[in-house]
């Protein structure tokens, strides 16, 4: 483990959001990682010239109105799912996954990155702990709710990293082979009980079930395959569903998102549903009443292309006996990636990397409506808070 203080940084953000938001609201910490490195020009992701270094901002979503309280700089990369961070239960450290890091042999290029920063939340500035490596592509992370336990997706080797966790130190406890170096593994979440987890596989488009016996994490060979390109995913807290968005082709075609049925045994898919082009960030409600899904809807395309459209958008469904319905959407910014609901789901949180700002939509069960926005330092693509 490398251990090594951070560079704090001068928090220099603003805060815009609509006054009808009531103050009084308990804390909800979600922390947004932001990368510096790669940028949009006109629809092609450009590695950046001369970047200023990526940024971990930590917010209150639970404030009225949410509230940037603290930005430090950690390692991190818009390539892969939005769920490369995981907070703690308590609140106490974060971690971060950085999928991709400059090739040291040629600037304009990029090349897997396998760091995952350990962030303290309680320190005063918080700060990076530590640095643990986990595999090439470190993408989607998780802890689990004993807060004992952290698995890694490895997207460019295959395999997920297993971590133990004592206080905030983690040690590296093995690593699970998937069985096919090129199958992508994207996210990985702990299913209540933290007995089992789920990894999307983008690679080979399964969604794989992992059995976990203390710090011992097994590949069960027991697969689902519900779309193409299984990507971000997210379990409900009541341990009945979990909802997993599928990134497709990429050709603009209409794509779909699936729920998994938990009870069953093995869990299987039941629902499927069509969701617009390219979802991204998945976030379900504390309740597991709702899902709310990031669409790029093409907004992350060149202008000239038959498929762009100058939104992406926020669509929110309805989840009910493992079935979904619409409920709501809202036009967004562009390239827009990770997604939470605040704990008493009034307020979703969306990242936009073009805009650089985390936008804020007023929820009421029945509508999305505008509520302001929080600007990072950089372009926010990964965002996460504590398990309910």
């Amino acid at each position: 483990m490398q251990r090594h203080r951070s560079r704090r940084l001068a928090l220099a953000v603003g805060v815009a959001v609509l006054p009808f938001i009531a103050s009084g609201a308990a804390a909800q910490i979600v922390v947004s990682a932001n990368d510096n490195k790669q940028v949009l020009v006109d629809g092609v992701t450009t590695v950046a010239e001369n970047p200023a270094p990526d940024t971990v901002t930590i917010i209150d979503l639970g404030a009225r109105p949410p509230r940037i309280v603290g930005e430090i700089q950690a390692p991190n990369s818009v390539q892969g799912p939005p769920q490369n961070v995981a907070v703690a239960r308590d609140e106490s450290f974060v971690l971060v996954a950085s999928a991709m890091k400059h090739d040291p042999a040629d600037a304009k290029k990029l090349v897997p990155d396998n760091r995952v920063s350990v962030i303290d939340l309680k320190a005063s500035p918080p700060g990076v702990l530590a640095t643990v490596q986990a595999g090439a592509g470190a993408s989607g992370v998780s802890i689990n709710r004993a807060g004992t336990l952290a698995l890694v997706a490895n997207r460019a080797d295959g395999t997920v990293s297993v971590f133990t966790i004592s206080g905030k130190t983690l040690t590296a406890a093995g690593t699970v082979d998937l069985g096919n170096p090129r199958s992508g593994p994207c996210h990985v979440a702990f299913l209540p009980g933290d007995k089992a987890a789920l990894v999307t596989r983008d690679g080979d488009h399964k969604i794989s079930l992992l059995a976990i016996d203390g710090d011992k994490v097994d590949y069960t060979k027991q697969d689902m395959v519900g779309g193409i390109r299984p990507y971000s995913l997210d379990v409900s807290a009541k341990g009945d569903v979990a909802v997993v968005g599928n990134q497709g082709g990429g050709l603009g075609d209409t794509d779909v998102i699936n729920v998994v049925d938990l009870k069953a045994h093995p869990p299987r898919i039941v629902d499927t549903i069509a969701v617009g082009q390219t979802p991204e960030g998945i976030g379900m409600s504390a309740d597991g009443a709702y899902v709310a899904i990031t669409v790029m809807n093409g907004s992350n395309r060149p202008r000239t292309h038959q498929a762009y459209n100058d939104f992406g958008l926020v669509k929110v469904f309805r989840i009910a006996d493992g079935r979904l319905s619409p409920v709501a959407e809202a036009k967004v910014g562009h390239w827009c990636q990770g997604i939470a609901f605040s704990q008493d789901s009034s307020l979703v949180a969306v990242q936009c990397m073009v805009e650089k700002e985390v936008q804020l939509l007023a929820f009421d069960g029945k509508e999305l409506r505008p509520a302001g926005a929080m600007k990072v330092s950089s372009g926010p693509a990964g965002l996460g808070g504590a398990a309910p």
